[in-house]
């Protein structure tokens, strides 16, 4: 009650602290605009990049899913960082730094495992900015409303990833050359840094505190364990677009410009699916999650063994399912993990998922040099069983955020 009239408080007049803090979180949305604007720019391009350097399927799928496994359990060890040393701006401008610059980088490499080291690089910035990024932002969420001060962010999150990939689509036509395309993304990337010295002079980080807690001994509960195994069958069962752009690339299902297009369409029904599975999660729990695993398990067969058209229909079903998880799975952790174990709880969830996600990309990359049959098998099986498990969970997960 209190929490909620402290929240209708600040949401009305415009004092100048939710004037500032609603421009700092503006200028952070812009920052991530240009930020994305590069990486999913060179994201959408990555697997035919690969391919033409001689990478194999097998390889692109090592790489991609490697990639994210550092990402996200670079997580569990970076917000522990950035909370002993409360140097939250520092962590933040070096993993952009990492993360934008090694990009336009990519145009020098001579041969694909070059290029596999500047993608790692590119995830483990991602990886190391996260939870610092989020410290800060929540200090200015807390003053105009945590869902919706995230959720601002997030649009703009999902607008750069749109226009970078439409932005490669257009270097690429012209140039008809992969490589020369990522020394355009250093516009963007400039743009991103400038955005965030502007970010850190308009708000530093002397206001944010930590929260006065004791540690807690009381282990995870073990409903969290089968969530967290079922959303790591799910990242293991998903295909990496890098694959499916790489499959692309080789049968000749879409023309090198036309790749990031479909990428940034699927960026923008992510958007779109993150939005519309956040409201039916809050109303209907767990269980909607399994019409996303239903989109994502279509894009195996659609993507991988359709014609033209079909391809297209995978892509859309990919991006649905990516922005089903993205919106669902997190959401699931807050409601059922007390605030004095969350970050702990998101920790490992980001170790876990991400090494899955990483077994299942390299998987899936052997699987697609072996059989496209055995992929397409081996994706749809897994994430059939992820679903069968989140239908399970739902009693228990509802038990678990009447508890919290």
């Amino acid at each position: 009650m209190k929490t909620n009239l402290l929240d209708k408080k600040l949401s009305k007049g415009s004092s100048p602290e939710r004037k500032s803090a609603i421009q700092f979180i503006l200028t952070m949305g812009i920052v991530s605009l240009f930020a994305d604007m590069t990486y999913e720019g060179a994201h959408s391009i990555i697997g035919p990049f690969l391919k033409d350097l001689g990478a194999s399927a097998t390889q692109v799928g090592i790489i991609a899913g490697l990639g994210e496994m550092i990402a996200a359990s670079l997580r569990l060890l970076s917000g522990r960082l950035a909370d002993r040393t409360r140097a939250y701006w520092t962590i933040t401008t070096l993993g952009y730094f990492l993360n934008l610059v090694v990009v336009p980088a990519l145009a020098l490499a001579g041969n694909w495992q070059v290029a596999a080291v500047i993608v790692i690089a590119e995830r483990t910035g991602k990886g190391l900015r996260g939870p610092a990024k989020d410290v800060l932002l929540s200090d200015a969420t807390r003053v105009v409303g945590h869902g919706w001060g995230f959720g601002l962010h997030t649009a703009f999150d999902q607008i750069g990833a749109v226009l970078g990939p439409l932005f490669i689509a257009v270097v690429v036509a012209r140039e008809n050359h992969f490589g020369h395309a990522f020394l355009w993304l250093a516009i963007p990337g400039v743009c991103a840094f400038g955005a965030l010295f502007v970010a850190r002079a308009m708000r530093p980080a002397k206001k944010i505190i930590a929260p006065v807690t004791t540690p807690v001994a009381e282990p995870l509960p073990k409903v969290f364990w089968f969530y967290i195994a079922a959303a790591g069958l799910l990242a293991c069962g998903f295909i990496d677009f890098p694959l499916l752009a790489y499959h692309f690339q080789k049968t000749a299902l879409a023309r090198p410009a036309a790749i990031p297009l479909f990428y940034a369409g699927a960026m923008g029904l992510n958007g779109v699916a993150a939005l519309i599975f956040g409201r039916l999660f809050d109303r209907f729990g767990i269980g909607v999650i399994v019409f996303g695993i239903v989109a994502s398990m279509l894009a195996l067969p659609l993507g991988v063994l359709g014609g033209p058209t079909a391809v297209m229909a995978g892509v859309a079903c990919w991006g649905i399912g990516l922005g089903a998880q993205q919106a669902i799975l997190r959401a699931g952790i807050a409601q059922t993990i007390s605030m004095n174990k969350r970050g702990t709880a998101f920790g490992v969830f980001n170790a876990i998922y991400g090494l899955l996600w990483f077994l299942g990309s390299a998987t899936m990359g052997m699987l697609y040099d072996y059989s496209l049959i055995a992929l397409v098998v081996f994706g749809v099986a897994v994430q059939l069983a992820a679903a069968v498990l989140f239908v399970s969970l739902r009693r228990p997960l509802d038990t678990a955020r009447g508890s919290t």
